[in-house]
């Protein structure tokens, strides 16, 4: 049971994004990330997104900061990772970057 993150480099607003990922399960990251003060709207189906300003801090809280490779390979097994062609529009700019960060793209494991 494990929260990780992979280094914000989606950039977006003028600052880059990274991914907050549980590798076990939904209630653990929601937790995770209210008590980090990210936003309920930061969720994206599988992930939230962070901006880097938070990147210290979540670190600090528990936060693994792993590769973006390794937090795709960990969400996948933990049976988590909702594939592109499963993911549902969330809002009016499902499909760019919206208010809080990127988020149509998930973690990837390609750059």
């Amino acid at each position: 049971m494990a929260i990780l993150i992979d280094e914000p480099r989606w950039p977006n607003h003028g600052r880059l994004w990274g991914h907050l990922v549980s590798d076990s399960d939904l209630a653990e990251l929601h937790a995770f990330a209210a008590a980090a003060g990210l936003p309920r709207r930061a969720f994206d189906q599988d992930h939230y997104d962070y901006p880097d300003s938070h990147r210290d801090a979540l670190v600090a809280q528990g936060a693994a900061l792993v590769d973006r490779r390794e937090l795709v390979r960990r969400l996948a097994a933990s049976g988590l990772r909702v594939p592109h062609r499963r993911r549902t529009p969330h809002g009016p700019a499902s499909h760019g970057p919206t208010s809080h960060g990127p988020t149509s793209h998930g973690p990837t494991s390609d750059g």
